[in-house]
């Protein structure tokens, strides 16, 4: 017999070199492993949540999240970010359901998809970075404005406006509507209750927070609801493969439609920057790879094809997943992708487990993340030290809120263009004055066309009188607007005057 089967106390030396190579195959497996059942039981309701918020089966919440894991989560780019259904979405996702019809939606999807894999091929997922964060902000505090009062009426199980202003505007009238009805305030305090728990969750002791705090909130409302006997709504099943339905002919002639563009566009923005804004603070978290924008982007819009050909929600890279697979010590993409696949199994094997969540728990978990978006302390301490920034946010925000999403996010971006531009045109005008010969009039800095009112003035006061020496020797850049604005001053004021204006050309300035 061989003598090292003989050894009782060697084991099973093939089982031990099999372990021994796995590890180092695997290194972090058992991290990963643990750290993507932590994120599961994050993403699960946040999944269905959200799909529910977007006018859409709650099945297509889980099928984003299983693409994120399995499509997403295998490619390079970021490593420890996951990616799925998000909050911030849910507004304009809701409101495209309604305009065009669910059909269009993977319509809509699958282009934004294309997109972000042609951005990604052409390196421009670095230029995301260059966005304001105050739009950014400011567009994620107008979604979170918009959710909670959204979800405020769907906690007691009444019709929501259309609108974001309408949505806000009418929760008075919604509160008064409430407090007559009996359903209405027991659904609303079911949906308080998820949170205040919720919120308290970080509170408790260590080892029962090993439990996520919106699994646990949305567990207990539950619980509640079926031990009570509670009359209050329960989310619809309807199987994973029925609410699978890819795009037909007909919802490609939408593209056609300028609103559908428009819509495209706007989830492309929005989900790119989110997703790349989220990378950045993901990086932040950990001391692993750095992420790869252009290569984070590819993965973001192969991920969005998918989902479009499946008719599914859109997906960006979500903040609170990626930092609780960071916090649960995740060291590879592994976590991601088994996340994938513990959603996978969810969906296919228990998906009866959905109708029996009440829909005003799943509306308090998107209260608080809407609230979570609003970035409060960010407001303040801009107004502080960049007023300018902090009012291109709230302008972003209430141009959200008032408008909609897309024109919402333009403004805010226009602002943000013309306060750098501003910022840039630093002009100085110095008079020099010895009561006899030439006014010397210096100017330095860059004259650009948003100074114009401010040199005109400053010349325009001028002694009519007397002669004119303009030295624009000190110019950085002068665009043609200033130059012909200062052409033209200097014909008037050499047409009154006894003497022409002299002028010194800038050495080099931009026209």
């Amino acid at each position: 017999m061989n003598a090292i089967s003989e050894n009782p106390r060697s084991g099973n030396p093939r089982s031990e070199n099999s372990r021994s190579e796995d590890s180092r195959k695997f290194p972090h497996l058992r991290q990963d492993f643990t750290a993507s059942l932590v994120v599961f039981l994050v993403a699960l309701p946040l999944c269905v949540g959200v799909a529910v918020a977007s006018g859409v089966p709650a099945e297509l919440g889980l099928v984003t999240g299983i693409v994120g894991g399995l499509v997403t989560g295998f490619l390079p780019g970021s490593s420890l970010q996951v990616s799925g259904p998000a909050a911030g979405l849910t507004v304009l996702v809701f409101g495209a359901v309604d305009e065009y019809g669910l059909p269009a939606l993977g319509v809509i999807v699958l282009a934004a998809g294309l997109i972000q894999l042609a951005m990604g091929a052409l390196k421009l997922g670095r230029w995301f970075r260059a966005i304001s964060l105050s739009v950014v902000e400011g567009m994620l505090a107008g979604i979170g404005l918009v959710l909670i009062a959204g979800q405020l009426y769907s906690a007691a199980g009444l019709d929501a406006p259309a609108s974001g202003l309408g949505k806000i505007t009418g929760l008075p009238g919604a509160a008064v509507d409430a407090l007559g009805s009996s359903e209405a305030l027991i659904s609303l305090a079911l949906g308080a209750g998820t949170v205040a728990v919720t919120v308290l969750w970080k509170r408790l002791p260590k080892q029962v927070r090993t439990v996520p705090g919106a699994l646990a909130a949305v567990g207990l409302a539950t619980a509640v609801t079926a031990v009570f006997g509670l009359s209050v709504a329960t989310v619809k099943v309807s199987g994973l493969l029925d609410v699978i339905q890819p795009p037909g002919a007909d919802a490609f002639g939408e593209l056609a439609s300028v609103g559908i563009l428009g819509t495209i566009v706007a989830f492309t923005l929005i989900a790119s920057a989110e997703s790349l804004f989220s990378a950045a603070a993901v990086d932040r978290l950990h001391n692993g790879p750095r992420t790869e924008y252009n290569k984070e982007l590819m993965a973001q819009g192969a991920g969005n094809t998918v989902c479009g050909l499946l008719g599914a929600l859109p997906m960006t890279a979500v903040i609170v997943r990626s930092s609780t697979n960071v916090g649960a010590g995740a060291r590879t993409k592994a976590s991601r992708v088994l996340h994938g696949v513990w959603l996978l199994l969810f969906a296919a094997l228990l998906p009866s487990v959905l109708a029996l969540i009440p829909l005003p728990a799943l509306a308090g978990i998107l209260v608080h993340a809407g609230w979570k978006l609003i970035p409060f302390r960010g407001i303040v301490s801009l107004w502080r030290g960049h007023r300018g920034e902090a009012l291109i946010l709230v302008v972003t925000a209430v141009s959200i809120v008032a408008i909609n999403m897309f024109e919402g996010v333009l403004i805010g971006l226009a602002l943000s263009v013309v306060k750098t531009a501003w910022e840039a045109s630093h002009l100085k005008l110095e008079v020099v004055d010895k009561g006899a010969g030439p006014v010397q009039a210096h100017l330095s800095g860059n004259a650009t066309f948003l100074r114009l009112p401010k040199i005109l003035e400053s010349l325009e006061a001028l002694p009519q009188d007397r002669p004119v020496e303009l030295d624009l020797s000190g110019l950085h850049h002068l665009d043609h607007a200033c130059r012909t604005a200062l052409e033209n001053w200097a014909e008037r004021h050499s047409a009154t005057g006894t003497d022409p204006v002299k002028v010194t050309e800038p050495a080099t300035a931009a026209v």
